[in-house]
């Protein structure tokens, strides 16, 4: 499925600019690093975590036909679910504000990248 949807974005990739390209390079730890603190700030503000669980769900299915009568066999099925789970908020919130010191690093990098960026691609 994961290489479905990076085959997906290919076209888009080969759509952008080599100036767009080159930025969205420059920026994507920064990129990642926002989602890992909007979720770190929201476990601070919520006071516990929210985890992703799978668990498997039987459901019946007809698989066949015996003397006219229809059989059903049991599929089992991967379903995901939210749960929420405890944290140590001391924890999280030095996490927090580590993930916010690297932000500053990196948003400073970021902006010498994309300036080489917008030097070594002119727009056109």
């Amino acid at each position: 499925m994961r290489r479905i949807f990076l085959l997906a974005l290919l076209p888009l990739v080969a759509c952008a600019s080599p100036q767009e390209q080159c930025i969205a390079n420059a920026t994507k730890d920064l990129r990642v690093l926002n989602k890992l603190i909007a979720v770190s700030q929201a476990n601070v503000d919520r006071g516990y975590a929210i985890e992703v669980q799978e668990y498997i769900e039987l459901s019946k299915e007809v698989c066949g036909e015996v003397d006219g009568e229809k059989v059903y066999c049991e599929v089992p099925e991967t379903k995901k679910r939210k749960v929420p789970v405890a944290i140590d908020l001391n924890i999280e919130q030095a996490k927090l504000n580590s993930l916010l010191t690297k932000r500053s690093q990196l948003s400073v990098q970021a902006e010498k990248q994309i300036a080489a960026c917008k030097t070594a691609y002119p727009e056109t």
